[in-house]
């Protein structure tokens, strides 16, 4: 056992299902505080954060993640007890093994061992640590970066642990993200006996048309960076579940994962335009949750590359694809932000689980990054 496993088996092993903690950022703290560091507990709401910085100058490097898991699903289907971590043939399991109590791991004992060797170190280094960024995300980082913006606090690079690589780790950084926008559309009918449909209003037949335009729509090309707009109906939901009842009502709920060639604005304004045109009678509920964001060619892309190389002599794909992360909350301050973790292929599943060297190499990747930036 390594530090780094030792430090990922005692976060596992803690039952942090979001919102909850239970003592994974207290453990960090205080690691963090025996090298220097200045902790400070930020709690809003049911949410617990941190915000943890060595040093006044800039540039200010920072570390983000989370300490929350998802919840694990039937117990009775985990080959070993989800929150009781195992290494099984090379492979650490447990609930958060990937997702991404490893990546904290590594990114506490990088830390501690580049203050170590650097103890007069350039600039600054930072932890932001949230419980919330598997469930509403309303309390976490979001909350914590207001707090930063209102004290004029600026974070210049930002690398987010999330799970990242594809087949090997470092193989996959993430430089950007899709923007997301949601919505409930609440479609408006008459209900009525199937056999009398001139009496009623049929909500599904009235949408359906305008759903197949909304489908088949290209919203954008994409660009270099980012591939085209999409648009995902995920539910439908109509009828009082009786075969002679036409409903009254239809609710669709759907998704864009959208690039920067498109704003949120938009695209808001080509569905309605679209349900309009149809003649939909409906009410329209958006949820905007993220811009997309990028980070271009520069000093933090640069290091993260430079220092896969360095570690693992391998060449890494810049990529802009998978879901929202908390980096969505960071780049609009202007922050450079990359995500760099470990291998995804077992996240949110039964039996998550990574392989324990990566962890290894992951801590090599990132103590390297500290190095290029700011030893």
């Amino acid at each position: 056992m390594t530090p780094t496993l030792d430090l990922a088996c005692d976060l596992i092993s803690r039952h942090s299902v979001t919102p909850q903690d239970e003592g994974c950022q207290a453990l960090m703290m205080e690691r963090l505080a025996a090298v220097g560091f200045c902790n400070e507990s930020l709690r809003f709401d049911d949410t617990d954060n941190f915000w943890s910085r060595k040093g006044n100058s800039k540039p200010l490097v920072c570390f983000a993640g989370h300490t929350d898991v998802v919840p694990t699903g039937p117990t009775a289907r985990w080959d070993n007890p989800p929150f009781e971590p195992k290494i099984i043939d090379g492979m650490l399991h447990g609930r958060g093994a990937a997702d991404m109590k490893g990546s904290l791991a590594a990114m506490v004992v990088a830390v501690e061992r580049f203050v170590e060797k650097h103890p007069d170190h350039k600039g600054s280094i930072a932890f932001l640590i949230t419980s919330d960024e598997e469930g509403p995300a309303h309390n976490g980082t979001i909350k914590v970066v207001e707090t930063l913006e209102a004290r004029n606090e600026k974070i210049d690079m930002c690398i987010v642990g999330e799970p990242s690589s594809t087949h090997s780790v470092g193989d996959v950084i993430k430089n950007g993200r899709r923007g997301s926008l949601g919505a409930v559309l609440h479609v408006h009918g008459v209900q009525g006996h199937v056999a009398y449909p001139h009496l009623a209003e049929n909500p599904v037949h009235m949408v359906a048309p305008a759903l197949a335009e909304l489908a088949a729509t290209e919203w954008d090309q994409g660009n270099e960076f980012f591939p085209a707009t999409s648009f995902q109906i995920s539910n439908i939901h109509s009828g009082t579940g009786a075969t002679n009842v036409i409903p009254g009502e239809c609710e669709i709920v759907f998704n864009f994962r959208f690039s920067t060639e498109v704003t949120a604005e938009i695209l808001q304004a080509r569905t309605e335009e679209i349900l309009n045109r149809h003649g939909v009678r409906y009410d329209i509920d958006w949820q905007l949750s993220g811009q997309p964001f990028l980070t271009d060619k520069g000093a933090l892309v640069d290091a993260t590359v430079n220092a896969i190389r360095d570690v693992t002599a391998r060449e890494t794909e810049l990529s802009t694809a998978g879901g929202t992360s908390d980096g969505r909350f960071i780049a609009p301050t202007g922050s450079q932000v990359v995500e760099l973790g470990p291998v995804n292929a077992t996240i949110h599943k039964v039996n998550e689980h990574v392989n324990a060297h990566d962890l290894d190499v992951l801590t090599d990747i990132y103590e390297r990054i500290l190095e290029r930036l700011l030893a």
